[in-house]
């Protein structure tokens, strides 16, 4: 008789929130916002939404930037990404750079990342593939830096509120975005500046529920539409104590924009290696 194979089966639940759809900062001038995230990252400028010089939306994968005109804004932490290629992506910023003069942009390498900043000052940790299997091109987390003491309440919130699956993992708390995201919120000593507006947006399945609790206690900070509302402060569930404040875009599944197909070209193609058929990427059209 063959013995019974075991499984952790918790490895598989997902939760309430299906998905971490885009990272929203303002930039002052799109062409060096497009110089950096276009032209140097690889990704891209959405060809449907378009909004002209007011804002640009960047895919990388199924997710994007949303880049609206304005001050800059800077995340407090840093955004993952997977591209194909860390090799490629040097050489597209070595090329960039030269229209990112006088600006916050850099780039050094780490052990198995580059570690980025856009030219005004957000950080980005970029990644190969085999760093998150399943991902080719994306967006596998973002993180934030904390106040000390508070990620046990974080993870209450997202648990109790949001209905997420969390890990405390040291001085940082890992909340489960759908199948292959997390958002992570990381305790620091260091200053942690003022908030100044960023926001993230995510697909919940139960749309209603953390909506009822948060109106409960004045939490929502806009009521958008039928399919979206909006919260900014992050709270203890068990003591009402403030955490963090970091703007939420909450969307339903029935929102218009929740899966679509984005474009994405391949960021390995440009004017020198063109080769017919190979401009959209797909994993085996990438090295």
């Amino acid at each position: 008789m063959t013995e019974a194979q075991s499984f952790d089966r918790a490895l598989e639940d997902v939760g309430n929130v299906q998905m971490l759809e885009h990272v929203n900062v303002t930039v002052p001038d799109q062409g060096i916002a497009s110089m950096f995230y276009v032209t140097g990252l690889g990704f891209t400028r959405d060809p449907y939404i378009d909004f002209g010089t007011l804002n640009m939306w960047v895919n990388l994968g199924d997710q994007q930037f949303h880049l609206p005109t304005s001050k800059a804004q800077v995340l407090r932490g840093h955004v993952g990404v997977v591209l194909p290629s860390l090799e490629g992506l040097q050489k597209r910023l070595k090329f960039a750079s030269r229209g990112l003069t006088d600006t916050a942009f850099n780039c050094a390498e780490a052990d198995d990342h580059l570690l980025l900043t856009c030219p005004y000052g957000n950080t980005i940790k970029a990644f190969e593939p085999s760093a998150f299997p399943g991902m080719d091109i994306g967006m596998p987390y973002v993180a934030l830096d904390v106040p000390p003491g508070v990620k046990e309440g974080i993870a209450r919130f997202y648990e109790n509120v949001l209905d997420c699956t969390t890990i405390v993992d040291g001085d940082s708390v890992r909340v489960r975005m759908g199948t292959n995201q997390e958002l992570i919120f990381t305790e620091t000593d260091a200053p942690i500046p003022d908030y100044d507006g960023h926001h993230i947006a995510i697909y919940v399945a139960n749309f209603s529920k953390p909506h009822s609790w948060l109106a409960e206690r004045n939490l929502i900070s806009e009521e958008s539409d039928q399919f979206q509302y909006r919260f900014e402060k992050i709270v203890d569930p068990d003591s009402g104590d403030f955490l963090y404040t970091i703007e939420h875009e909450v969307r339903s599944l029935s929102h218009a924009m929740y899966r679509r197909s984005l474009v994405n070209r391949n960021p390995e193609t440009n004017f020198f290696t063109y080769r017919k058929g190979n401009e959209q990427f797909s994993p085996a059209a990438t090295p």
